[in-house]
């Protein structure tokens, strides 16, 4: 059994925001692989697929978008980790990353929360070892403007980069969930290769956004709940 984590936060204020795109990227693999209905579990919502593992099988795949805000994520991804004893090695994360450019995308296992209070929370009550799926999102270029930033629905620019990316991920999530991160990040570059398209920077989003190199969020979440 694989858990699949989509990191957010819920209701319709912050659905299309950039820190949203953990749960735009698990709803998109939900969508595709035909998954069961979202029902409320664990402090979220969870639904339940199959999802072919590449080597003529299927994996049983859980999907979870946890409710409790973004700073007490692991309070819901605990909570389904425990019942259905899944190690940290067998849950992948999807999260918004800031230091990589918009549309780019990096796994790894394990590693720092790097400022997001997501992956803190996750660090707290699982440790550090289960899979994280990095999807950039581009930084506004002042460490005192991220806050807003990520709290920030995407643009309409960003989008021509952000759909085919959602696609391109659950496209490749077979080769995810066989344990295969590198050839994940392989296949997903290579569906988008075709299109030949290089996400544009995009539009100053705040007063004083102009790009620069990327830097900590220091003092994201704190308008979260």
């Amino acid at each position: 059994m694989r858990l699949l984590v989509g990191l957010g936060n819920p209701g319709s204020r912050y659905a299309m925001t950039r820190h949203n795109v953990g749960f735009m990227a698990v709803d998109a693999i939900a969508q595709r692989y035909r998954f069961a209905p979202f029902r409320a579990k664990f402090q979220g919502v969870i639904s339940e697929g199959a999802i072919g593992d590449g080597k003529g099988g299927d994996a049983k795949v859980l999907v979870l978008k946890p409710e409790t805000y973004m700073n007490a994520s692991g309070d819901s991804v605990g909570a389904a980790a425990r019942f259905y004893k899944i190690a940290p090695g067998e849950i992948a994360v999807f999260h918004d990353d800031l230091d990589l450019a918009d549309g780019k995308l990096r796994v790894k296992r394990g590693g720092g929360a790097g400022g997001h209070n997501g992956l803190r929370s996750l660090d707290e009550t699982l440790g550090p070892d289960y899979w994280r799926v990095r999807i950039g999102i581009g930084h506004p270029g002042m460490k005192e403007l991220v806050e807003a930033y990520v709290l920030q629905n995407f643009f309409a620019e960003e989008r021509q980069w952000l759909e085919p990316l959602l696609g391109a991920i659950a496209e490749a999530a077979p080769v995810l969930v066989a344990d295969d991160p590198q050839a994940f990040m392989s296949k997903v570059a290579h569906i988008l290769k075709p299109n030949k398209h290089t996400a544009p920077p995009h539009p100053n989003p705040l007063p004083g956004g102009e790009r620069e190199g990327p830097a900590k969020r220091e003092g994201e979440g704190e308008k979260e709940k």
